[in-house]
C-alpha cells in the first residue's frame, strides 16, 4: 500500500481499520490470518511473496516515484516489476551505484538504521589532496548541520594530477552525508559512487540495469540485521 513512513501517516490520520475499528497507533498488532484490515474502507491482505531488487542507479535519475521538477526517476528504469517497491535509503540525483528497493518494510528499516551498523561503501572523487588532518577528521567524525558524523573508515585509493579518489565506509545514511563530510574538511566531491550496500555490489549490471536478489542474498541481509 505504501512505504513505512507513509503507512504511519495513514494510521495516524485515521484511515486504517482493524476488524471495523479505527486504529491510530502504528504499533497496533495484526493477525494476518484472522484480522480484517482496511485502508480507506478497502480490504488489504498481507503479501504472499515479497520483492527485492538491486538497481545500478545512473546519475540524473531521481530516487522518487514522481516529482514535477524532474522528468527522469528511477521507476522508469524498473520495467517489468508489477508490484510497488520502495527505495532503501536514498542516493542523490547525481550519485550512481548500488540502490536497493523492496516491499519488505521491516528489513528496509533495519538496513537503514545506524543501530544495525550496515556498511555502505562509497568512492568519492575530488580536486586536491586531503592532508593527514582532514583524513583524521573524516575517520573520527566531522561536524555537520545536524550533528557530528559517526567515525568512518577512510582510505586514499589514488591521488594524481591534482585529484584524489577516496573510499569511505559508513554505517550512517544521512542526506548528502559523504558530500557534506568532505566539504567540511575543505574538499568538494565532484563524482560519487556507492559501490557496496550490505555487501551487495552492481557487478555484472550496467548503469540503469536491475536484477532480483537471490534467496541466498535476502537471507544474508536478514541475518545481518537480526531478522532470522
Amino acid at each position: 500500500m505504501a512505504s513505512r513512513r507513509a503507512s504511519e501517516r495513514l494510521i495516524q490520520t485515521g484511515n486504517v481499520e482493524i476488524n471495523g475499528a479505527v486504529v491510530t497507533h502504528p504499533g497496533a498488532r495484526v493477525d494476518p490470518d484472522g484480522d480484517r484490515v482496511c485502508v480507506h474502507g478497502q480490504p488489504v491482505r498481507a503479501v504472499d511473496r515479497q520483492t527485492y531488487v538491486l538497481l545500478h542507479k545512473p546519475p540524473g535519475y531521481l530516487v522518487s516515484a514522481r516529482d514535477p521538477h524532474h522528468v527522469r526517476t528511477i521507476y522508469q528504469l524498473l520495467r517489468g516489476i508489477d508490484v510497488r517497491i520502495f527505495p532503501v535509503g536514498r542516493l542523490d540525483l547525481d550519485t550512481r551505484g548500488v540502490l536497493l528497493l523492496m516491499d519488505d518494510g521491516d528489513l528496509a528499516f533495519r538496513l537503514t538504521h545506524p543501530r544495525y551498523r550496515v556498511e555502505k561503501v562509497y568512492r568519492a572523487w575530488m580536486r586536491g589532496h586531503p592532508n593527514a588532518v582532514a583524513l583524521t577528521a573524516l575517520r573520527e567524525g566531522v561536524k555537520l548541520g545536524d550533528g557530528t558524523s559517526a567515525p568512518a573508515r577512510v582510505r586514499v585509493v589514488r591521488a594524481r594530477d591534482g585529484n584524489t579518489e577516496l573510499e569511505l565506509v559508513l554505517h550512517e545514511g544521512q542526506k548528502r552525508q559523504v558530500k557534506q563530510m568532505c566539504a567540511a574538511v575543505g574538499h568538494r566531491v565532484q563524482c560519487l559512487t556507492r559501490t557496496h550496500f550490505a555487501g551487495l555490489t552492481t557487478r555484472h549490471l550496467r548503469l540503469g540495469q536491475w536484477r532480483h536478489l537471490t534467496q541466498a542474498e535476502v537471507k544474508r541481509l536478514r541475518e545481518q540485521v537480526g531478522l532470522v
